[in-house]
Protein backbone atom coordinates (compact mmCIF):
# COMPACT_ATOMS: atom_id res chain seq x y z
CA UNK A 1 0.00 0.00 0.00
CA UNK A 2 1.03 3.67 -0.69
CA UNK A 3 2.56 5.70 2.09
CA UNK A 4 -0.73 8.16 1.76
CA UNK A 5 -3.38 5.41 1.96
CA UNK A 6 -1.89 3.69 5.55
CA UNK A 7 -4.02 3.78 8.32
CA UNK A 8 -3.38 3.18 12.27
CA UNK A 9 -4.09 0.32 13.22
CA UNK A 10 -2.80 -1.61 10.11
CA UNK A 11 -0.28 -4.66 10.58
CA UNK A 12 2.92 -4.71 8.71
CA UNK A 13 3.01 -7.28 6.58
CA UNK A 14 7.17 -7.58 5.47
CA UNK A 15 9.44 -6.32 7.92
CA UNK A 16 10.86 -2.47 6.17
CA UNK A 17 14.06 -2.61 6.07
CA UNK A 18 17.07 0.82 4.64
CA UNK A 19 20.20 0.52 2.79
CA UNK A 20 22.39 -0.04 5.94
CA UNK A 21 20.37 -3.58 6.92
CA UNK A 22 18.24 -1.84 9.76
CA UNK A 23 15.14 -2.90 10.66
CA UNK A 24 12.75 -0.24 10.88
CA UNK A 25 9.69 -1.53 11.55
CA UNK A 26 9.08 -5.56 11.55
CA UNK A 27 6.73 -8.09 10.22
CA UNK A 28 3.65 -7.74 12.51
CA UNK A 29 3.76 -4.57 14.15
CA UNK A 30 0.71 -2.37 14.41
CA UNK A 31 0.91 0.85 12.54
CA UNK A 32 0.56 3.91 14.87
CA UNK A 33 0.17 7.55 13.31
CA UNK A 34 3.90 8.27 14.85
CA UNK A 35 5.22 5.55 12.60
CA UNK A 36 3.29 6.52 9.57
CA UNK A 37 4.83 10.06 9.38
CA UNK A 38 8.44 8.56 10.22
CA UNK A 39 8.21 6.49 7.37
CA UNK A 40 6.88 9.24 5.57
CA UNK A 41 9.87 11.35 6.69
CA UNK A 42 12.29 8.39 5.88
CA UNK A 43 11.48 8.39 2.44
CA UNK A 44 9.49 5.06 2.50
CA UNK A 45 6.71 5.52 0.18
CA UNK A 46 4.77 2.03 0.18
CA UNK A 47 4.83 -1.19 2.32
CA UNK A 48 2.96 -4.78 2.29
CA UNK A 49 0.10 -4.68 5.28
CA UNK A 50 -1.29 -7.75 6.11
CA UNK A 51 -4.88 -7.22 6.05
CA UNK A 52 -6.10 -11.24 6.54
CA UNK A 53 -7.31 -12.01 3.76
CA UNK A 54 -4.56 -13.99 2.51
CA UNK A 55 -3.28 -15.73 5.84
CA UNK A 56 -2.18 -18.55 3.82
CA UNK A 57 0.06 -16.73 1.17
CA UNK A 58 3.62 -15.87 1.42
CA UNK A 59 5.29 -13.38 -0.98
CA UNK A 60 8.79 -14.62 -1.04
CA UNK A 61 11.87 -12.89 -2.53
CA UNK A 62 14.12 -14.81 -5.62
CA UNK A 63 17.10 -14.26 -3.08
CA UNK A 64 17.29 -14.84 0.77
CA UNK A 65 16.98 -11.58 2.63
CA UNK A 66 19.90 -11.58 4.52
CA UNK A 67 21.84 -12.11 1.27
CA UNK A 68 20.09 -8.45 -0.89
CA UNK A 69 20.47 -6.55 2.67
CA UNK A 70 24.08 -7.77 2.83
CA UNK A 71 24.89 -6.86 -0.77
CA UNK A 72 22.81 -3.01 -0.89
CA UNK A 73 24.85 -2.50 2.06
CA UNK A 74 28.20 -3.07 0.16
CA UNK A 75 27.19 -1.49 -2.73
CA UNK A 76 26.18 1.59 -0.35
CA UNK A 77 30.01 1.50 1.30
CA UNK A 78 31.13 1.61 -1.50
CA UNK A 79 29.84 4.41 -3.63
CA UNK A 80 29.17 6.52 -0.22
CA UNK A 81 33.04 6.21 0.97
CA UNK A 82 34.87 7.83 -2.07
CA UNK A 83 34.41 11.41 -3.22
CA UNK A 84 35.89 11.82 -7.13
CA UNK A 85 39.53 11.58 -6.23
CA UNK A 86 39.10 8.60 -4.69
CA UNK A 87 36.48 7.02 -7.16
CA UNK A 88 38.75 6.90 -10.10
CA UNK A 89 41.28 4.90 -7.87
CA UNK A 90 38.58 2.43 -7.39
CA UNK A 91 40.44 -0.84 -7.93
CA UNK A 92 41.00 -4.48 -6.80
CA UNK A 93 40.86 -3.84 -2.98
CA UNK A 94 37.60 -2.51 -3.53
CA UNK A 95 35.58 -3.35 -6.29
CA UNK A 96 36.69 -6.67 -6.73
CA UNK A 97 37.29 -7.60 -3.28
CA UNK A 98 36.40 -11.07 -1.91
CA UNK A 99 33.12 -9.63 -0.36
CA UNK A 100 32.00 -8.27 -4.02
CA UNK A 101 32.86 -12.14 -5.27
CA UNK A 102 31.12 -13.73 -2.00
CA UNK A 103 28.34 -12.00 -2.55
CA UNK A 104 27.67 -12.48 -6.51
CA UNK A 105 28.30 -15.95 -5.62
CA UNK A 106 25.65 -16.21 -3.32
CA UNK A 107 23.50 -14.38 -5.73
CA UNK A 108 24.08 -16.97 -8.53
CA UNK A 109 23.74 -20.01 -6.63
CA UNK A 110 20.31 -18.82 -4.69
CA UNK A 111 19.05 -18.03 -8.16
CA UNK A 112 20.58 -21.52 -9.77
CA UNK A 113 19.07 -23.37 -6.65
CA UNK A 114 15.65 -21.79 -6.89
CA UNK A 115 13.33 -23.73 -8.78
CA UNK A 116 10.75 -21.28 -9.01
CA UNK A 117 12.04 -17.99 -10.83
CA UNK A 118 8.73 -15.99 -10.83
CA UNK A 119 9.82 -12.09 -9.38
CA UNK A 120 6.54 -11.42 -7.70
CA UNK A 121 7.99 -9.05 -4.78
CA UNK A 122 7.77 -5.71 -5.38
CA UNK A 123 10.69 -3.86 -3.65
CA UNK A 124 10.59 -1.45 -0.90
CA UNK A 125 12.85 1.14 -0.45
CA UNK A 126 13.94 4.66 0.68
CA UNK A 127 14.28 7.57 -1.48
CA UNK A 128 18.00 8.20 -0.31
CA UNK A 129 18.89 4.29 -0.85
CA UNK A 130 17.27 4.03 -4.21
CA UNK A 131 20.45 3.97 -5.99
CA UNK A 132 21.97 1.28 -4.28
CA UNK A 133 18.85 -1.11 -3.83
CA UNK A 134 18.03 -0.41 -7.41
CA UNK A 135 21.93 -1.61 -8.60
CA UNK A 136 21.37 -4.70 -6.44
CA UNK A 137 17.72 -5.54 -8.04
CA UNK A 138 19.39 -4.75 -11.91
CA UNK A 139 22.18 -7.53 -10.76
CA UNK A 140 19.34 -10.07 -9.39
CA UNK A 141 17.35 -9.45 -12.28
CA UNK A 142 20.26 -9.90 -14.97
CA UNK A 143 21.49 -12.99 -13.39
CA UNK A 144 17.82 -14.44 -13.61
CA UNK A 145 18.14 -13.63 -17.33
CA UNK A 146 21.60 -14.94 -17.96
CA UNK A 147 20.16 -18.29 -16.45
CA UNK A 148 17.08 -17.98 -18.76
CA UNK A 149 19.66 -18.01 -21.27
CA UNK A 150 21.06 -20.80 -20.88
CA UNK A 151 24.39 -19.18 -19.89
CA UNK A 152 27.38 -20.71 -18.05
CA UNK A 153 28.82 -19.76 -14.89
CA UNK A 154 31.46 -17.74 -15.78
CA UNK A 155 28.99 -15.71 -17.76
CA UNK A 156 27.17 -15.37 -15.37
CA UNK A 157 29.85 -13.89 -12.99
CA UNK A 158 30.91 -11.33 -15.35
CA UNK A 159 27.09 -10.37 -15.86
CA UNK A 160 26.52 -9.95 -12.32
CA UNK A 161 29.68 -7.88 -11.22
CA UNK A 162 29.00 -5.48 -14.32
CA UNK A 163 25.23 -5.33 -13.35
CA UNK A 164 25.82 -4.45 -10.13
CA UNK A 165 28.21 -1.66 -10.59
CA UNK A 166 26.48 -0.69 -13.52
CA UNK A 167 25.84 2.89 -12.04
CA UNK A 168 29.38 3.14 -10.24
CA UNK A 169 29.91 6.52 -12.86
CA UNK A 170 27.42 8.35 -11.06
CA UNK A 171 29.64 8.77 -7.90
CA UNK A 172 30.73 11.56 -10.11
CA UNK A 173 27.93 13.05 -10.67
CA UNK A 174 26.86 15.53 -8.30
CA UNK A 175 24.26 14.86 -5.89
CA UNK A 176 22.23 18.32 -6.54
CA UNK A 177 21.45 16.77 -10.06
CA UNK A 178 20.72 12.85 -8.96
CA UNK A 179 18.02 13.44 -6.79
CA UNK A 180 16.86 16.83 -8.63
CA UNK A 181 12.81 16.18 -7.35
CA UNK A 182 12.44 17.95 -10.81
CA UNK A 183 12.97 17.43 -14.82
CA UNK A 184 17.06 18.25 -15.58
CA UNK A 185 17.93 20.89 -17.71
CA UNK A 186 19.97 20.11 -21.11
CA UNK A 187 23.10 20.91 -19.39
CA UNK A 188 22.46 18.56 -16.23
CA UNK A 189 21.04 15.99 -18.72
CA UNK A 190 24.21 16.32 -20.21
CA UNK A 191 26.40 16.08 -16.66
CA UNK A 192 24.43 12.36 -16.46
CA UNK A 193 25.44 10.62 -19.68
CA UNK A 194 28.50 11.22 -18.70
CA UNK A 195 28.49 8.86 -16.24
CA UNK A 196 28.59 5.44 -18.53
CA UNK A 197 32.03 6.63 -19.62
CA UNK A 198 33.28 7.55 -16.54
CA UNK A 199 31.64 4.07 -15.21
CA UNK A 200 33.99 2.28 -17.72
CA UNK A 201 37.02 3.71 -16.77
CA UNK A 202 36.61 3.16 -12.78
CA UNK A 203 35.90 -0.37 -13.96
CA UNK A 204 38.87 -0.65 -16.26
CA UNK A 205 40.87 0.59 -14.01
CA UNK A 206 40.64 -2.76 -11.66
CA UNK A 207 41.93 -5.48 -14.05
CA UNK A 208 40.59 -8.42 -11.66
CA UNK A 209 37.20 -6.86 -13.36
CA UNK A 210 36.79 -8.59 -16.84
CA UNK A 211 36.38 -6.28 -19.85
CA UNK A 212 32.97 -7.46 -20.42
CA UNK A 213 31.81 -6.53 -17.13
CA UNK A 214 33.37 -2.29 -17.55
CA UNK A 215 31.67 -2.41 -21.16
CA UNK A 216 28.00 -2.94 -18.98
CA UNK A 217 29.01 0.34 -17.12
CA UNK A 218 29.55 1.99 -21.02
CA UNK A 219 26.92 0.64 -22.92
CA UNK A 220 24.17 0.14 -20.45
CA UNK A 221 22.09 3.17 -22.22
CA UNK A 222 22.77 2.32 -25.55
CA UNK A 223 19.60 1.10 -27.66
CA UNK A 224 18.76 -1.64 -30.17
CA UNK A 225 17.55 1.05 -32.68
CA UNK A 226 20.57 3.17 -32.34
CA UNK A 227 19.02 5.81 -30.28
CA UNK A 228 20.71 5.80 -26.65
CA UNK A 229 24.16 7.16 -25.79
CA UNK A 230 26.98 8.05 -25.07
CA UNK A 231 28.04 6.55 -28.53
CA UNK A 232 24.68 5.79 -30.41
CA UNK A 233 25.59 1.80 -30.94
CA UNK A 234 22.94 -0.18 -32.86
CA UNK A 235 21.82 -3.86 -32.61
CA UNK A 236 24.51 -6.30 -32.02
CA UNK A 237 27.26 -3.83 -31.78
CA UNK A 238 26.25 -3.86 -28.21
CA UNK A 239 27.25 -6.30 -25.92
CA UNK A 240 24.36 -9.23 -24.91
CA UNK A 241 25.35 -8.33 -21.32
CA UNK A 242 24.62 -4.52 -22.13
CA UNK A 243 21.81 -5.11 -23.86
CA UNK A 244 20.43 -7.55 -20.53
CA UNK A 245 20.86 -5.03 -18.17
CA UNK A 246 19.65 -1.93 -20.37
CA UNK A 247 16.59 -3.47 -20.69
CA UNK A 248 16.32 -4.92 -16.78
CA UNK A 249 17.45 -1.33 -15.55
CA UNK A 250 14.90 0.43 -17.41
CA UNK A 251 12.43 -1.81 -15.91
CA UNK A 252 13.88 -1.54 -12.17
CA UNK A 253 13.45 1.96 -12.52
CA UNK A 254 10.05 2.61 -14.14
CA UNK A 255 8.70 0.51 -11.43
CA UNK A 256 10.10 1.95 -8.78
CA UNK A 257 8.96 5.07 -6.95
CA UNK A 258 10.83 8.39 -7.23
CA UNK A 259 11.76 11.98 -5.92
CA UNK A 260 9.97 12.90 -9.04
CA UNK A 261 7.66 10.55 -9.66
CA UNK A 262 5.00 7.63 -8.70
CA UNK A 263 6.31 4.64 -9.75
CA UNK A 264 4.62 2.61 -12.68
CA UNK A 265 2.45 -0.73 -12.01
CA UNK A 266 4.49 -3.71 -12.91
CA UNK A 267 1.80 -4.71 -15.72
CA UNK A 268 2.03 -1.19 -17.39
CA UNK A 269 5.81 -1.73 -17.23
CA UNK A 270 5.41 -5.34 -18.24
CA UNK A 271 3.55 -4.29 -21.65
CA UNK A 272 6.00 -1.32 -22.45
CA UNK A 273 9.31 -3.71 -22.49
CA UNK A 274 7.00 -6.47 -24.37
CA UNK A 275 6.29 -3.77 -26.89
CA UNK A 276 9.71 -2.33 -27.51
CA UNK A 277 11.42 -5.56 -28.92
CA UNK A 278 14.02 -5.26 -31.75
CA UNK A 279 13.42 -1.46 -31.25
CA UNK A 280 14.57 -0.12 -27.71
CA UNK A 281 15.86 -3.99 -26.82
CA UNK A 282 16.27 -7.20 -28.75
CA UNK A 283 13.31 -9.25 -28.89
CA UNK A 284 14.74 -12.46 -27.92
CA UNK A 285 16.12 -11.08 -24.47
CA UNK A 286 13.11 -9.43 -23.46
CA UNK A 287 11.09 -12.67 -23.79
CA UNK A 288 13.56 -14.59 -21.61
CA UNK A 289 13.14 -11.88 -19.22
CA UNK A 290 9.69 -11.31 -19.44
CA UNK A 291 8.57 -15.24 -18.49
CA UNK A 292 10.14 -15.07 -15.29
CA UNK A 293 8.57 -11.54 -14.66
CA UNK A 294 4.98 -11.43 -12.97
CA UNK A 295 3.16 -8.91 -14.59
CA UNK A 296 0.87 -9.25 -11.78
CA UNK A 297 2.96 -9.57 -8.54
CA UNK A 298 1.59 -11.27 -5.58
CA UNK A 299 -1.03 -9.15 -3.73
CA UNK A 300 -2.05 -7.34 -6.24
CA UNK A 301 -5.70 -6.11 -6.27
CA UNK A 302 -7.08 -6.62 -9.83
CA UNK A 303 -10.79 -6.11 -11.21
CA UNK A 304 -11.46 -9.00 -13.39
CA UNK A 305 -13.55 -8.89 -16.96
CA UNK A 306 -16.66 -10.04 -14.84
CA UNK A 307 -17.01 -6.89 -12.74
CA UNK A 308 -15.72 -9.04 -9.54
CA UNK A 309 -12.67 -7.82 -7.28
CA UNK A 310 -9.93 -10.64 -7.03
CA UNK A 311 -6.51 -10.58 -5.52
CA UNK A 312 -3.20 -11.76 -7.22
CA UNK A 313 -1.70 -15.52 -5.35
CA UNK A 314 -0.16 -17.20 -7.86
CA UNK A 315 1.88 -16.97 -11.17
CA UNK A 316 3.66 -19.90 -12.92
CA UNK A 317 6.93 -19.40 -15.16
CA UNK A 318 6.38 -18.98 -18.58
CA UNK A 319 2.28 -17.49 -18.12
CA UNK A 320 3.10 -14.09 -16.51
CA UNK A 321 0.23 -12.55 -17.97
CA UNK A 322 -2.37 -15.27 -16.51
CA UNK A 323 -2.28 -15.52 -12.70
CA UNK A 324 -4.10 -17.10 -10.43
CA UNK A 325 -6.68 -15.02 -8.20
CA UNK A 326 -8.68 -15.54 -5.34
CA UNK A 327 -12.19 -13.42 -5.64
CA UNK A 328 -12.53 -11.45 -2.82
CA UNK A 329 -15.46 -8.82 -3.61
CA UNK A 330 -18.68 -8.73 -6.39
CA UNK A 331 -19.17 -6.40 -8.88
CA UNK A 332 -21.10 -4.37 -6.36
CA UNK A 333 -17.68 -4.29 -4.52
CA UNK A 334 -19.64 -6.61 -1.43
CA UNK A 335 -17.84 -9.17 0.48
CA UNK A 336 -17.94 -12.79 -1.58
CA UNK A 337 -19.78 -15.34 0.51
CA UNK A 338 -17.01 -18.09 -0.08
CA UNK A 339 -14.07 -17.11 -1.83
CA UNK A 340 -12.88 -19.23 -4.99
CA UNK A 341 -9.45 -19.11 -6.47
CA UNK A 342 -9.42 -19.17 -10.31
CA UNK A 343 -6.37 -19.33 -12.71
CA UNK A 344 -6.71 -17.28 -15.71
CA UNK A 345 -4.51 -19.50 -17.74
CA UNK A 346 -7.41 -22.12 -17.61
CA UNK A 347 -10.60 -19.14 -18.12
CA UNK A 348 -8.78 -17.36 -20.88
CA UNK A 349 -12.47 -15.71 -21.50
CA UNK A 350 -11.96 -14.12 -17.93
CA UNK A 351 -9.10 -11.39 -18.32
CA UNK A 352 -7.74 -8.00 -15.82
CA UNK A 353 -9.06 -5.20 -16.39
CA UNK A 354 -6.28 -2.13 -16.95
CA UNK A 355 -6.23 1.18 -15.03
CA UNK A 356 -7.26 -0.46 -11.45
CA UNK A 357 -5.27 1.65 -9.01
CA UNK A 358 -8.10 4.33 -7.88
CA UNK A 359 -9.48 1.29 -6.05
CA UNK A 360 -6.50 -0.75 -5.59
CA UNK A 361 -4.66 2.78 -3.80
CA UNK A 362 -7.97 3.00 -1.49
CA UNK A 363 -7.85 -0.66 -0.37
Amino acid sequence: MPIYALQPGQKVGKPVINGSGQVLLNRGVILTRNYIDKLYRLGIVSLYIDDGLLPDIEVNDIISDKTRIDTIKHVKDIMTTHNEGQSKRCGASILASKKTLSLVYDIIDQLLDNNNLIVNLIDIRTMDDYTYAHSVNVCVLSVLTGISMGMVRSQLVQLAIGALFHDIGKMLVPLSILNKPAKLTPQEFEEIKLHPGNGFNILSNDTNISRNSALIAQQHHERYNGEGYPGGLEGEAIHLFSQIVGMVDMYDALTADRIYRKGVPPQEVYEMILGSGDCLFKQEIINQFLKNIAAYPAGTVVKLSTGEIAIVIETLPGYTQYPKVRILFTDNLEPVDEQIEISLLEHRNITILPSFRKFADKY
